[in-house]
């Protein structure tokens, strides 16, 4: 992740905004590997592990669950 963002304290629009953009340079980085141009591959597995936390929240708070 960039920066020392706590995941918790962005509000429900602010997370969605967020994945958004993540699956979007998820999609971009993908296309880079296949057409040879990615500068950092390993980016990839970032994106989609913050993307996952991201996801998680948005489910937790949906069905109205508290973690820590």
């Amino acid at each position: 992740m960039k920066g020392k963002t706590n995941l918790r304290d962005l509000s429900d629009a602010e997370l969605q905004q967020k994945a958004r953009e993540l699956g979007e340079e998820v999609f971009n980085l993908w296309f880079q590997v296949s057409m040879a141009m990615a500068k950092n591959p390993a980016r990839i597995g970032q994106a989609r592990r913050e993307l996952a936390r991201i996801q998680t929240l948005l489910r937790e708070r949906t069905l109205g669950l508290r973690r820590g």
